[in-house]
């Protein structure tokens, strides 16, 4: 996997100029963030050694480069889960070449249901903490090339960058929620029993996505901050009730605006 993660970097640091240190994630509807990069590299994944394709719905499957405000980033637009049937290596493989091209800061968004009682359709979710319930990435030999045995999950997801999305969120008189996300495999949305069990075991709102990244993230040394758009609510269902895909997407795209604005923003102060 090292000469994979290297030939991949190699192939990526000879199609972008600058190379930056602020890499972002976008999940299910909020590829639009991409569109504000200005001056673009754009590289489609099909064209990157040994990345894989993105099948998720709201998922366009490139890798772009360029200026989110005064910053450069380098963003995914779409990313990889293990409902798709790709290994835990494979979901999260284009971290470690994120750190191989020198990121240091990783921003991760996903679309995720709302179980706590008080949030609804289209708020935004800070991320302060996991529930991983799914099979760990680090299992299995340890690369010392890229963090310990042992890494910590203490702070996941960095106290400061937190601290500074709320200042920015009170400037832009936004009302941020922040909470705990679940992350389970999917494909299937969760029973009524499964979203009612997570919300009494501490998750305020659960996906299919993000905390593979976080974890190999964390293991490299890459400072993470991680926001959810709440696209459905998952504790109250009338008899017609179904969760549904495009519903999703829609919501998600309706809050897209909001959270590139504050990642924009959150990006200029970021040393």
């Amino acid at each position: 996997m090292d000469q994979k993660y290297k030939e991949t970097a190699d192939y990526l640091a000879s199609k972008i100029p600058v190379l930056p240190e602020i890499a972002i994630i976008l999940g299910s509807g909020l590829g639009g963030l991409a569109d504000k990069i200005t001056d673009p590299v754009v590289i489609p994944y099909h064209e990157i050694p040994h990345f894989k394709h993105s099948t998720a719905m709201g998922h366009k499957g490139n890798l772009i480069c360029g200026k989110l405000g005064s910053k450069l980033v380098l963003a995914m637009q779409g990313r990889f889960h293990y409902y798709e049937g790709y290994p835990m290596q494979e979901v999260t493989f284009p971290i470690r070449v994120m750190k191989l091209l020198g990121i240091k800061t990783l921003l991760v968004s996903n679309a995720a249901g709302g179980i706590n009682t008080t949030f609804k359709v289209g708020d935004l979710m800070l991320i302060r903490d996991h529930i991983n319930m799914m099979p760990n990435p680090l299992i299995g030999p340890n690369n010392e090339n890229f963090g310990p045995r042992f890494p910590d999950m203490t702070r996941a997801y960095d106290r400061e960058l937190i601290r500074i999305m709320e200042e920015i969120a009170e400037e832009k008189q936004i009302t941020l929620k922040k909470g705990v996300y679940v992350a389970l495999t999917g494909p299937t949305y969760e029973t009524p029993a499964e979203y009612a069990f997570y919300g009494k075991v501490g998750g305020d709102a659960i996906g299919m996505s993000t905390v593979p990244e976080v974890i190999i993230a964390r293991h490299a040394g890459i400072r993470v901050l991680g926001m959810s758009v709440i696209t459905n609510e998952g504790y109250h269902f009338a008899d017609d009730f179904v969760n549904d895909g495009a519903d999703v997407i829609a919501a998600a795209n309706k809050a897209a605006d909001v959270m590139s604005m504050l990642f924009t923003q959150l990006v200029a102060k970021i040393d």
